[in-house]
């Protein structure tokens, strides 16, 4: 009997996902259309309310409902409704419960029909109260996930909006290809990297569709994520979703304080998104009956500004910033419940003088502390003073880069780390959790000495008998580093798309290094924009102390001892500023803040499409600012003449390693001393012993070199790919595995770098193309030999795909060159076989370079052969294609069921489930799919073939084929 192997893998992944659903207590509702979708939304919300609505009644509701963006109606959700009854009365109503989150309605359904601009149908929809709040979008598996997030924008433009426009009221989108799941906030504006996989508390991620249902979609969670962890951001009118390490930071915060006094502290990395965790902890706190007053507290006045601006785009008018010691009192003293203020005006407020009396009044409040960037100034006298004063306080920190006692300073206190002052960590999410998800980039870091050396080591080894001040100080010295600068900077920041900063060991190295700059532009060398910033206090030199950059913030006005002659240099740099960008800035207190909150737009501003390249400022010179706490993604350089150490070493680094674009795929640091081991360090604290390849890239050059090293390597074990055929014994092949494996890794590492070109290596593209595709031709022998079950050495070798993979080469992408070639060829149709086979060798030849086509690879030659020539146009291409592949599984189905005995319904449940769930099927599954049963002693390996044909089957017509 002939069967048709079944397409809808998709359908059945639905119905896999809504049973999956039921188990969870969701109940099943059928909702063809909008008509049906409204007489659910009656009924659910009468169960809800307990009461009834008449027919006019309701209609005033859906009239409330249906008003204003996605922004506006999510506000509705979350408000109560004043509705008038038909007797005149008044009762208000509400459309979900967000305190007590638990107690909603909960259903599932699938495939509802919606006519705008075209009549689409949706997937699977959650209603929470009969509004479909969770729209779920599903793709068969080997398809992009993206495809996901297309249909989806889609769906925005085609007909969320239609009729009454109740798919507005979506808050989470949720896509899946069964192996990969991901969630998103209804946010039209967000490219598909702000979406994000859920994941357990320990930061491992949850993929597979059936555990995200688990994790995620569980009633109560996916109620708290909407009610609790959706953010409104005012400004901007968007929604905002937390990530799962942010989910988890805040509970704890809110757990300690509604359920004891202690403290703790958060250690998440910089560029993670500290600040909407912090805000989201502090709101949900302020809301908590047992709880006063929320302090927010920072340590520099620019982020007191900074901060309270954030918080208030996030929920316009939550915070109160203070301007002055005293409007500070005034809020601890009325019903402003989140105040954000700067650690010295807190100390002054709690000091003995002006304001004890008004402040004494506050003491036995109940007052929760949120530190922000607790490793900096709450070490001190500070700390202790708030302790004392506040008997009732709960304190918690956030940080990227804790203290402890390998990095720790010493005060009077002694050394004091970051659990000594808050207590436990309550949730981590390091540097190398934030690599791996692709919220931060790599570190490229390259040592750069006094005598270019190129080994990684500075000057300083050569010179331990000098003074070593008047050696970094050195005029020639600063002259030669600015030479490399103005030689490299344009490779380093893609022609002068990204900005960089210099960061240098004093204020007089600082000066000399500007005077430097300035003196080589006017004489023609170079046209680079250098801007420059510090404080001109008598203490404002680091003098390379520690390298710790601990007490570097302090607020941004006039110090009160001033030293004339940096204060005179900093105007002169001021007033070139002016000059380029006909400003008017100057030392003088508010307009030294003034000029300080500029630069910093400057920078950021980089981002924008509006940014104007007139504006530009190219580097930014500084002695210790802007080294912690500034967030530019256009930054992608930073070079490096100061001593760094532990997290003032991270804290510096990361200025360079936000996320922007595909073209800014590192942190550049370029170091002109000997920071290597400092850098290991640091990494090793804040990571852990292993984690350095995960962090930082190795010079350029130093991969060249191991790259060309390598090809003599594998030169000495065959010297052309068509010698790989003649290798005499599995030991010569195992040998070329191993080192062209070895080789692809290193290219792995090369290709991130700006400057890479395959000019500086002893191999050619194409002949490394040449290497791959007889790399994996024994890969395909070792693997997929059904009837070979020798034992074999190459067996267990890690052939390391993954490193040679492109993602984006897959069944579309070959069907798209075809389709190019046909149609931009107009002598195609005239050619002989013959001319038209040579056409097709560039895309051929692909077929056998890229793994995951390689299982696709003699169908896709055969339709190239058999039915190319039969097309005129490359509109045809893709109906042709999907009747030929059709056509081809069904045969390979039967096929197997043939060969193996199997009952095929069977084997298509086995199939489905695998599908759905990614794990390897179960043995009585594929036991139970035979029609005889194989005897005991056979049973193993009858079972291993035919679950690995199974398997191969579903990667060769599922997986990887990127378009519908």
């Amino acid at each position: 009997m002939t069967a048709t192997l079944k397409t809808q893998s998709e359908a059945q992944l639905e119905e896999n996902l809504i049973e999956r659903l039921g188990g969870l207590g969701y109940t099943r509702v059928t909702i063809p259309d909008e008509a049906a979708l409204l007489s659910n939304l009656k009924t659910q919300l009468e169960k809800f309310s307990k009461t009834t609505f008449t027919p006019s009644e309701f209609d005033r509701i859906v009239n409330h409902l249906d008003q204003g963006n996605v922004f506006d109606r999510a506000g509705r959700l979350r408000d109560w409704y004043n509705l008038t009854r038909d007797d005149g009365t008044s009762d208000y109503i509400r459309f979900m419960n967000t305190e007590h989150w638990c107690r909603n309605e909960y259903q599932v359904t699938n495939q509802i029909s919606m006519e705008g601009s075209y009549k689409t149908r949706y997937d699977v929809t959650l209603l929470i109260n009969g509004l479909p709040l969770v729209q779920i979008e599903l793709k068969r598996r080997g398809l992009e996930l993206k495809e996901a997030f297309n249909q989806i924008n889609r769906y925005h433009r085609h007909s969320f909006w239609a009729e009454t426009g109740l798919f507005q009221y979506v808050q989470i989108f949720v896509i899946s290809n069964g192996v990969n799941s991901k969630y998103y906030a209804n946010n039209r504006v967000q490219s598909f990297k702000q979406t994000f996989y859920w994941a357990d508390e320990s930061n491992g991620i949850i993929t597979q569709l059936d555990k995200f249902a688990d994790a995620f979609l569980e009633k109560c969670h996916i109620s708290k994520m909407i009610a609790k962890y959706t953010v409104l951001h005012q400004s901007d009118q968007i929604l905002m979703v937390l990530r799962p390490y942010q989910y988890y930071a805040a509970e704890k915060i809110v757990d300690k304080v509604k359920n004891s006094h202690d403290n703790g502290y958060i250690w998440h990395t910089t560029g993670s998104g500290k600040t909407l965790t912090s805000f989201k902890a502090a709101q949900v706190i302020m809301d908590l009956p047992k709880v006063d007053k929320v302090i927010f507290v920072v340590d520099r006045a620019d982020l007191d500004y900074q901060t309270t601006k954030e918080f208030n785009h996030f929920s316009e008018g939550s915070v109160d910033g203070t301007d002055n010691t005293r409007a500070l009192v005034k809020q601890f003293s009325d019903d402003t419940p989140l105040i954000v203020t700067t650690i010295q005006k807190l100390n002054t407020a709690i000091s003995p003088g002006r304001y004890q009396a008004a402040m004494e009044a506050m003491a036995n409040q109940r007052v929760v502390f949120i530190f922000d960037e607790c490793h900096r100034s709450q070490f001190g006298d500070t700390h202790k003073r708030i302790v004392d004063f506040f008997p009732y306080h709960q304190m918690f920190g956030f940080t990227g880069t804790p203290i402890f006692k390998e990095n720790a300073g010493n005060n009077k206190y002694g050394k004091r780390t970051t659990k000594m002052l808050f207590g436990d960590c309550l949730h981590k999410y390091v540097i190398t959790d934030a690599i791996r998800d692709q919220n931060v980039l790599k570190f490229a870091v390259e040592y750069w000495g006094r005598l270019d050396l190129r080994d990684g080591l500075g000057g300083e080894e050569k010179v331990s008998a000098l003074d070593l001040k008047e050696f970094w100080e050195n005029e020639d010295r600063i002259s030669h580093n600015i030479d490399w600068i103005i030689e490299n900077h344009r490779k380093k920041t893609h022609d002068k798309q990204f900005s960089a900063m210099l960061c240098v060991g004093s204020v007089n190295m600082l000066i000399k290094y500007y005077d430097a700059f300035k003196a080589k532009k006017e004489a023609g060398e170079h046209n680079l924009r250098v801007g420059a910033i510090f404080t001109y206090g008598t203490n404002e030199d680091d003098l390379d102390a520690d390298g710790l950059l601990d007490d570097i913030s302090t607020d941004l006005g006039a110090p009160q001892s001033v030293n004339k002659h940096t204060r005179d240099k900093l105007e002169e740099m001021i007033a070139d500023y002016n000059a380029i960008y006909k400003t008017k800035f100057s030392t003088q207190n508010k307009q030294f803040y003034a000029y300080y909150k500029d630069l910093s737009k400057r920078m950021k501003d980089r981002e924008k499409k509006s940014f104007k390249d007139a504006d530009r400022l190219d580097i930014l010179l500084v002695v210790n600012m802007f080294l912690t706490g500034f967030d530019a993604k256009m930054v992608n350089t930073l070079y490096v003449d100061k001593r760094l150490r532990y997290h003032g070493l991270i804290q510096a680094y990361s200025r360079t390693n936000r996320i922007i674009n595909e073209r800014k795929s590192q942190g550049n640091i370029v170091v002109f001393r000997n920071l290597k081991d400092e850098t290991d360090e640091a990494i090793t604290l804040f990571s852990n012993i292993n984690a350095k390849e995960g962090i930082i890239i190795e010079p350029y050059r130093v991969h060249v070199n191991k790259f060309n090293a390598a090809v003599e390597i594998l030169l000495s074990i065959v010297a052309t790919p068509e010698g790989v055929n003649t290798l005499p014994s599995e030991i010569e092949r195992l040998e070329f595995i191993k080192a062209f494996r070895n080789l692809i890794r290193i290219r792995n590492v090369l290709i991130t770098f700006s400057e890479f070109t395959y000019d500086d290596l002893k191999m050619s593209a194409q002949r490394f193309e040449d290497f791959k595709s007889k790399y994996l031709d024994l890969y395909e022998e070792t693997r997929f030999d059904d009837e070979d079950e020798k034992s074999s050495i190459i067996d267990d070798v890690d052939f390391e795909l993954e490193l040679i993979q492109r993602d984006e080469i897959n069944v579309a992408y070959i069907l798209a060159l075809l389709a190019k070639l046909v149609d931009e060829d107009e002598d195609y149709q005239a050619m002989s076989d013959e001319d038209k086979a040579d056409t097709m060798k560039s895309v051929l030849k692909m077929l056998e370079t890229e793994v995951q086509l390689r299982s696709k690879r003699d169908l896709i030659e055969k339709f190239i052969a058999d039915q190319m020539p039969k097309i005129s146009s490359g509109d045809q291409i893709q109906t042709a294609f999907n009747d030929f592949w059709d056509q081809e599984k069904t045969a390979a189905f039967n096929d197997l069921c043939v060969e193996e005995g199997l009952e095929q319904a069977k084997v298509e449940r086995v199939i489905y489930d695998y599908q759905f769930t990614g794990r390897k099927p179960l043995r009585e599954s594929v036991v139970g799919a035979m029609q005889t049963k194989p005897k005991i002693l056979e049973r193993k390996t009858v079972i291993e073939r035919v679950t690995d044909k199974i398997l191969k089957l579903v990667r060769t017509f599922e997986d990887d084929i990127g378009g519908e």
